[in-house]
């Protein structure tokens, strides 16, 4: 009984839909979506950065 199954997990999901509803929660994840790409354009750029310093 460590795990839990997938039947846990359902409700779960469940219960956060019916506290957040279906808009929230794709708005919560439009707005991950769009921290984690402005973190990996940020980490491109520092690394452009750092290669154009090396090249002088």
């Amino acid at each position: 009984m460590g795990s839990l199954s997938i039947w846990h997990w359902l409700v779960v999901l469940l219960i956060v839909v019916l506290l957040f509803g279906t808009n929230k929660l794709k708005n919560i994840g439009k707005d991950a979506g769009e921290a984690v790409r402005g973190f990996k354009d940020a980490l491109n750029e520092d690394k452009k950065t750092i290669d154009n310093s090396d090249k002088k």
